[in-house]
């Protein structure tokens, strides 16, 4: 079976990329015929596919992302209409694939949920932005297209958001969760790194530490997850935030402007989490927007219990009280109450084996078994063959 698999450029840390990579993986390991459509996949794995790269020419002065993302649809388009693929499955927006793994979520409903943090002025900027709305109509024509027969959500709150926003039939959307390495993140790892992580930013062993981990500070709640800090009443609790970010330099600013300087840790982006998920007693992303961040199950994975908002994929994981709790994104008040309350169970046994047991079912072989199971179940042709 030859596969066409449509992901612009490649990002170290991005949570698609890892799935693009263990979906290649599997289905090598299956042996299919796999063709990588991108821009540019400099700094990634190359074993088991072969690359198309499709990187036209468009003007950052006058057309800037839209111009970028168009223009790649245009030429990934064209490549898969010529290639002959048995299946295509796109992670970009783009019409006339036949899976769209919908990995970045809705861009219609990240709109709506970011306009609350917005000004007057900031949500009309956001209506008329060029880029935008060529998003949300790329978006839209995608889900009307007829060539379209299963978009890959990877939580039930996605699913729930494409029939919500664009009524694609609930057949049609299958929930295939993100498979974490559950034998590389596990709380073991806080035996491992606990005292010689917190030893590298001078934190007493005693001190709960709540971690933050994503790139986006925007989107994923960092603004919010600063100025409710200024609320708790647990003062000792630490907070330590990985990612890359333009904003990080601004956020460091917030920080000490809050008189958070002594409590607040900015470490940027690391390419190995691991020590400092064994090192932490909880884990927070009170983010506007979140499909399903990886990060939120290598958290659970590890032991920690987590504090997550209502607009994020990870909500289906969290059981109240026991291995966290889930709380509106720009409510600062309940979200420092939550943040008291994770701090609350560093040391909590029963917490820690929750939170591990929450997301033990999903291990990467689940998530590889699940999706060559979509692919099979696409036609009755491929139903009784390898892939």
């Amino acid at each position: 079976m030859k596969i066409a698999i449509v992901r612009q450029r490649y990002n170290p840390f991005g949570g698609a990329e890892r799935f693009v990579e263990r979906a290649l993986g599997a289905l090598a390991g299956e042996g299919a015929e796999v063709s990588l459509i991108t821009r540019n996949w400099d700094g990634a794995p190359r074993e088991g596919f072969r690359q198309i790269t499709c990187d036209p020419p468009y003007s950052r002065l006058f057309g800037g992302r839209a111009a970028r993302d168009r223009s790649f649809a245009a030429a990934a388009q064209r490549e898969m209409a010529r290639g002959g693929f048995d299946i295509t499955q796109s992670h970009e927006r783009i019409p006339g694939c036949m899976i769209f793994r919908a990995g970045d979520g809705v861009h219609a409903a990240w709109l709506a949920h970011r306009a609350r943090v917005l000004s007057p002025l900031q949500r009309l900027s956001q209506r008329w932005s060029a880029y935008h709305r060529y998003v949300v109509n790329a978006e839209k024509a995608m889900f009307e297209h007829p060539a379209l027969q299963a978009v890959i959500c990877n939580s039930q709150m996605v699913a729930d958001e494409i029939a919500h926003f664009y009524g694609v039939d609930r057949s049609k959307l299958p929930v295939i969760y993100n498979g974490v390495d559950t034998t590389a993140f596990h709380p073991g790892l806080a035996d491992e790194f606990r005292t010689v992580t917190r030893a590298t930013l001078n934190i007493p062993a005693a001190a709960p530490v709540l971690l933050f981990v994503g790139s986006g500070f925007e989107r994923k709640g960092v603004p919010q997850l600063l100025r409710a800090a200024t609320r708790m009443e647990r003062s000792d609790a630490q907070i330590v935030i990985i990612g890359a970010d333009r904003k990080l330099k601004a956020m460091r600013v917030l920080a000490e402007g809050l008189g958070l300087g002594q409590r607040v840790h900015f470490t940027g982006p690391l390419k190995d989490v691991r020590p400092w998920y064994g090192a932490a007693d909880g884990f927070v992303l009170p983010t506007l927007y979140d499909p399903c961040p990886n990060a939120a199950l290598e958290a659970l994975a590890c032991g920690l219990p987590i504090v997550t908002s209502t607009t994020c994929g990870a909500q289906e994981w969290v059981q109240p009280g026991l291995n966290g709790w889930v709380v509106d994104a720009v409510n600062e008040a309940a979200l420092s109450l939550r943040l008291d309350d994770l701090a609350g169970m560093a040391g909590n046994v029963e917490a820690r084996a929750a939170a591990r047991a929450s997301v033990e079912a999903l291990t990467l072989p689940a998530m590889a078994d699940r999706l060559l199971a979509l692919y099979r179940s696409l036609g009755p042709a491929w139903a009784g063959q390898q892939v």
